[in-house]
Formats: structure tokens, C-alpha cells, sequence
């Protein structure tokens, strides 16, 4: 479940090449900004630094330096690499010896922000990390990157540091560049600080972050972002927290609901609540209405859950849905639905009798929850929405349950208040489900086609 959060190395890759042109070009700007308001380069460092901005400068359009960096690009072993790094290096004039010798002389702020600026575009030709990451950060040790490129500077110093498994120092850098307000355009900020937080150890400091923007965005009555809320999901699944991974679960199937969004939800209150069959069917009731149920596993798990002798006609419903998804096959379970369909006709003409009896006033809560049940199985929610109420006036109720299941039996009417009202009342180990199931109200109840 975890690797659906995790960031992979194509969005990686997008994080780093969509900021990279963007990021040389305004570093470049700035530091002519500064140079025309009198900031001026040490004369030692003019001098050796000059031949390596010409090699950088004529790069673009020296045909050697640009087939090498694609070489570069493209190679997978560290010999390639290798390789490929010293064609760009010989194609260029022998441009390492020469940064390093710049390198040397680069004593003052802005001779250090110019080192950085090269350094960084060296390492963006040979395609190497470590230098374009000492580069980055040589730029923001000079004190004199601009307040409008600052952000950008030290979020792909984060991205750097990240791709050379350098956890804690990316999410040093990566925090800076959140916390002075930089976002980028792929939105990948929040899921690699957060997971360089969980990569170095420290996946509290990731929940701290997403819960004050969270927080944030309730105060403000606007809607949380959906990066933020998988972020806090993600760390509260790896802390193994039960209560605020149900909360977040809850918070990303009511604000962006998918079926995607309904299984990751689901999923991870079933791993982390480890619930007894009777209170696992209904998160798995929950599946099937929002359409999250995705492997044969899901079907053969509700299966188990349903009784087919208790509910036959719901056990009919997840076989037939699952045969028609071809995740279950006649073969695995053909006498199951014979079984259970033989059941249904009789099942079903006993409800109005059980239903008379359940409102007679001897009747035990036991009983009447019993009797509710087949009904909710049916999917006859308003009797089912009735008896359950009567249940709940009579002694030695299961209050957990005929309130978890009055509230799902109103959320499937579309009774999304109603339905909040009462999954609220739930507690113990039935309160992760209730709060999921409290989420699909809120979302209006409509059941997922």
C-alpha cells in the first residue's frame, strides 16, 4: 500500500528537469542586476572564471558538447556515466580543471554566486547530481541569490540532495524553500519533503507539516490540498497510527473521491484497524459502494465477511459483480452462488414477518438489529433505517453497531446530515469505519455507479 505514496523516479525526474532551464536563466539575470548596481567580481577570479562562462555560454551551440551531455543523459552504468561526463569535459576545453581553478579564487559573495551559477550548469551538461547539488548550494551560501530565485535555488538543492540520498539534508533545504512560500509547478514539494522526512528518520516533522497547512485550510474554510493530505496519510500509515490515519483516509475519500481514493482509504483502515469479520464487513460494504473493490482478494474477503447463509441475496450481488469483472471465475465460485441464490426467494419472503416481529415490544435489541440487518443486506434501507432506531431504544443494544449501520443505512438514502450525526456516536473499534463511512455521506451518499 505504502508505494502508491512514494515518490517515483519519473516524477523525480519531472521535479528536477521542470525547474532546471527556469532556474540557470533568472540566477544568470540576478547576478547581472547585482553587477550593474556596482557588485563587482574579485580581478583574480574575472580572470579564471571568464574562460569557463565563454565554455558554458558556447555549449548551446557546440554540436561535440551536445551530443556527449545526451550521452550523458542517457547512461545507466557508472562506467557510461563516466565516460560520457569526460566527452562533455574534453568537448568543452577541458572545463573541470578550469571550474576548479575558478573554484580557487572565488572569495568574494558574488565570485561565490558565480562559481555556484557554473558549477551548477556544468553538472546540468554532464548530467551529474552531486555537482549540480554543490553548485546549488554554493549559489545560496554566497547570500546573494535574489529574493525571487531564493525559493527555487533551495528546492532544487532539496531535489539534489534527495537523488543522492542525501535525506536529511534535502529535507533541510526542501523546508527552506516551503517554508518561505516556493511551490513548483509539478506540486512535488510536499511529497518529497515528506518523504525525505520518512527517509531520514523522522516522519513526525512530515505530519507537523501537512497538519498545520491542514489546519490552515480548515481555519480558512478553503479545501485541503490533496498532496497535503496523502503526505499526512503517508506518515501516519508508516507511523502505524490507527485514529489520525483513519482521519486523513477520511478527509481524502470526502474531498477528492475516486474510486482510486476509495480504495487507498479502505485499504489502509483495513490493514491498520485488524477488525473481526462482522465489523470488516462493513468497510467492505463501503468498497463495493464506492467502487474500490479491485482484486479477487477484495471479493473473496467480503465473501468471507457476508455469511452467505445470513445474507444470500448480498452474497449473490459480490459474486455476480465480481464474475463480471473477471476477478472471480465460475470455477472458483459457481456452487457458492447456487448455493446462496437458492437461498434468496425464501430469504426474502420471510422480511415482512421479521419485520412484524421486530417492532412488537418484547422484542430484544438482539433480535431487531437482526432483523435490520437482512434488510440493510437488501439494500431496504428506509426499513432498515427504522428498525435499527428501534434497537437502539431497547436494553443491552449493541449501540456501536446499530449505530454504525443506521448511520450507513441513512447515508446510502442520501441522508448526509442524518448520517453524520449518527456515525458520530461511534466509538471503539467500529469508529475508523464509521468515520469512513461518515466521509461518504458527506459526500451526498450517492452510491458509485
Amino acid at each position: 500500500m505504502a508505494r502508491k505514496f512514494l515518490i517515483s523516479r519519473i516524477a523525480l525526474a519531472v521535479a528536477m528537469t521542470g525547474g532546471m532551464a527556469a532556474a540557470v536563466a533568472p540566477t544568470m539575470a540576478v547576478a547581472k542586476e547585482k553587477a550593474a548596481a556596482k557588485a563587482t567580481f574579485s580581478k583574480e577570479y574575472a580572470a579564471v572564471a571568464a574562460p569557463v562562462d565563454k565554455a558554458i555560454a558556447d555549449a548551446k551551440a557546440n554540436a561535440a558538447v551536445q551530443a556527449a551531455s545526451q550521452k550523458a543523459q542517457a547512461a545507466k552504468t557508472d562506467a557510461e556515466k563516466a565516460a560520457a561526463r569526460a566527452e562533455v569535459d574534453a568537448a568543452m576545453g577541458g572545463v573541470l580543471a578550469q571550474l576548479q581553478a575558478a573554484e580557487a579564487q572565488a572569495t568574494q559573495p558574488f565570485d561565490k554566486l558565480k562559481q555556484g551559477e557554473m558549477t551548477r550548469n556544468v553538472g546540468v551538461l554532464m548530467n551529474d547530481t552531486a555537482m549540480q547539488h554543490k553548485g546549488l548550494v554554493l549559489m545560496l551560501d554566497s547570500g546573494q541569490t535574489s529574493p525571487e530565485s531564493l525559493g527555487q535555488v533551495q528546492y532544487l538543492a532539496g531535489v539534489t540532495a534527495y537523488q543522492s540520498g542525501q535525506y536529511d539534508v534535502a529535507a533541510r533545504y526542501l523546508q527552506q524553500a516551503f517554508d518561505g512560500g516556493y511551490r513548483d509547478q509539478q506540486n512535488m514539494i510536499q511529497p518529497l519533503l515528506a518523504d525525505s522526512y520518512k527517509r531520514s528518520n523522522n516522519p513526525q516533522a512530515a505530519l507537523a507539516m501537512v497538519q498545520k497547512e491542514l489546519e490552515a485550510a480548515k481555519a480558512n474554510g478553503t479545501k485541503p490540498s490533496e498532496t497535503s493530505i496523502r503526505s499526512a496519510l503517508q506518515a501516519s500509515y508508516d507511523a502505524k497510527q490507527l485514529a489520525p490515519s483513519a482521519e486523513y483516509a477520511a478527509m481524502l475519500a470526502q474531498y477528492y473521491p475516486s474510486p482510486d481514493s476509495w480504495n487507498i482509504s479502505t485499504s489502509i483502515v483495513r490493514q491498520l484497524a485488524s477488525l473481526q469479520n462482522a465489523e470488516n464487513l462493513d468497510l467492505m460494504r463501503l468498497m463495493f459502494a464506492t467502487g474500490a473493490m479491485k482484486t479477487k482478494g477484495d471479493y473473496f474477503e467480503y465473501l468471507q465477511n457476508v455469511d452467505p447463509r445470513a445474507f444470500p441475496g448480498e452474497a449473490v450481488k459480490v459474486i455476480d459483480q465480481g464474475l463480471s469483472k473477471g476477478l472471480l471465475t465460475q470455477a472458483e465460485v459457481g456452487q457458492d452462488r447456487t448455493n446462496s441464490a437458492g437461498r434468496v426467494a425464501a430469504d426474502k419472503a420471510s422480511l415482512p414477518a421479521a419485520e412484524r416481529d421486530a417492532m412488537k415490544p418484547a422484542a430484544t435489541a438482539a433480535s431487531v438489529i437482526g432483523s435490520a440487518d437482512v434488510f440493510l443486506s437488501y439494500e431496504q434501507y428506509p426499513q432498515a433505517e427504522a428498525l435499527y432506531k428501534v434497537a437502539l431504544g431497547k436494553s443491552g443494544v449493541d449501540a456501536n453497531k446499530a449505530n454504525l449501520r443506521l448511520g450507513m443505512a441513512q447515508a446510502m438514502q442520501g441522508k448526509a446530515a442524518d448520517a453524520q450525526a449518527t456515525l458520530a456516536k461511534v466509538t471503539g473499534t467500529r469508529a475508523p469505519v464509521a468515520k469512513l463511512w461518515a466521509a461518504y455521506a458527506a459526500t451526498k451518499g450517492t452510491p458509485a455507479s
